[in-house]
């Protein structure tokens, strides 16, 4: 079958991408700017890309198109594909119908730590030899790729599966994460996000409700004891066993970041420890998710362990892009005020009375609309300095940054912001990136401006 996907240089539908293409299908995609690192990706798996979406595509006359859900009504291939009735399908329910049937699978859901989460999991299942396929949306270091089918036992029924609750297609507002069909489902945490397509966070306690319902009664959710919005999920029915993490009577984990230990617990029981090379409270839950679900399909906590012992992360995950005179420069995909408070406290937790000088991109929908502006100086308030980057902004970063003074410097050029970085950077700070987008290339901009001062 040959299937054409629009908006194919995403983390989610350039996985869907390579797992077609491993499957035996021809697979061909457009995008605009088709960028790296999907780009590299998808042309090592030897599928073709166009640029753009021009309706000329239609002459490649694929069995189907396979439509993201950046793709909007005015796109003018999807526009065509409707106006001649060809036959298309949403990214999720293709998945779905031809690589989720009949597997296994577990999906990790939640605001944050979703794709950490997926990689843990994923790790922990490949080494203990159980040879799962995934979809992650990331780059998890202990693969380098962010999709495959399975590992090398190719009849592996387990596929970890990262769970997003933006919605589907431009057909479809349901979740994606309802598609999925998961046996074993973690639910991480829950908070408001997509400002752009949900009004409240009732609305999107609605739709992983709708997961729930989905869950078979053999099945498992792996669920966040902290979170009142989850209780109010599970509460609103329920038919699979739960089992909670985060619990002081229950599972929970302990550690230390300094000394990089890891400590699992039941109640006051110590059950396994290990030690690993991530830090942070929410790592250490993330961590606690991967194992509970890991254990439903038969993996035991000292392998489990063990496993994160040697778990290297995710790109863009406190990802150290280089040290120059003495400053490193780290990449985080953090982008939501949670996000960025726990990722915040725990390099502080490492590194001690170290200066941090954080480089924020508000970038997402939600950040954009400025719903959540109100909580950047409390998210930010363990860093030493905050450089924003406030091009194309509907709100005044400056005012939102004021309660933090003369700690908060904002830019709208990039240039600029890098020039204002490199001028404040000492030897030993940390300098920590957060945005959910490429940034305009800073971190290398940094690294050259700090070389060169």
């Amino acid at each position: 079958m040959h299937i054409h996907i629009l908006g194919i240089c995403g983390t989610f539908m350039g996985g869907i991408a390579q797992l077609a293409r491993a499957s035996g299908h021809r697979v061909t995609g457009c995008d605009t700017g088709v960028y790296p690192p999907m780009s590299t990706q998808l042309e090592a798996a030897g599928i073709e890309l166009v640029e753009g979406y021009g309706a000329e595509q239609l002459a490649l006359k694929p069995d189907v198109y396979v439509i993201g859900n950046a793709i909007s009504r005015g796109n003018p291939l999807l526009e065509a594909v409707l106006d001649q009735g060809l036959s298309y399908v949403s990214g999720p329910q293709w998945l779905a119908d031809n690589v989720l049937c009949g597997r296994w699978v577990l999906a990790v859901a939640g605001t944050h730590g979703k794709t950490t989460t997926s990689a843990m999991l994923a790790w922990i299942l490949e080494d203990a030899g159980l040879s799962p396929g995934f979809l992650i949306g990331g780059v998890p270091m202990n693969f380098g790729v962010s999709a495959r089918l399975s590992g090398k036992n190719a009849d592996s029924p387990f596929f970890v599966i990262e769970a997003d609750e933006y919605d589907t297609a431009f057909c479809d507002k349901r979740s994606k994460f309802i598609h999925y069909r998961a046996r074993t489902a973690v639910l991480n945490n829950l908070e408001f996000d997509h400002a752009d397509i949900f009004a409240d966070l009732a609305a999107i306690e609605t739709q992983f409700h709708h997961l729930v319902r989905t869950l078979p009664r053999n099945g498992l959710i792996v669920s966040n004891a902290a979170e009142a919005s989850l209780d109010r999920v599970l509460a609103c029915g329920c038919w699979t066993p739960v089992e909670k993490f985060n619990d002081r009577a229950g599972w929970r984990i302990q550690g230390d970041d300094a000394e990089g230990s890891l400590r699992l617990m039941q109640g006051a029981a110590v059950i396994g420890e290990t030690q690993w090379a991530l830090n942070g409270e929410h790592n250490r839950a993330n961590a606690l998710a991967a194992l509970l679900a890991a254990r439903h399909v038969g993996v035991p906590f000292d392998k489990g362990l063990e496993a994160l012992s040697r778990f290297e992360n995710v790109k863009r995950r406190m990802e150290l892009r280089g040290t120059v005179n003495g400053i490193s420069v780290y990449d985080d995909f953090a982008h939501h005020p949670t996000a960025i408070a726990t990722t915040v406290a725990g390099l502080r937790r490492k590194v001690g009375g170290t200066r941090i000088l954080a480089v924020l991109e508000p970038r997402s929908n939600t950040m954009k609309l400025g719903v959540m502006k109100a909580q950047l100086p409390s998210s930010l308030s363990e860093t030493d300095q905050v450089f924003c980057y406030a091009a194309n902004l509907g709100w005044d970063a400056a005012e939102a940054l004021a309660p933090m003074g003369e700690k908060a410097v904002v830019e709208d050029n990039l240039d600029r912001l890098v020039a204002r970085i490199a001028v404040a950077a000492q030897a030993g700070d940390q300098i920590l990136v957060m945005s959910n987008g490429g940034f305009g290339g800073i971190h290398d901009k940094l690294l050259v401006a700090l070389a060169g001062r």
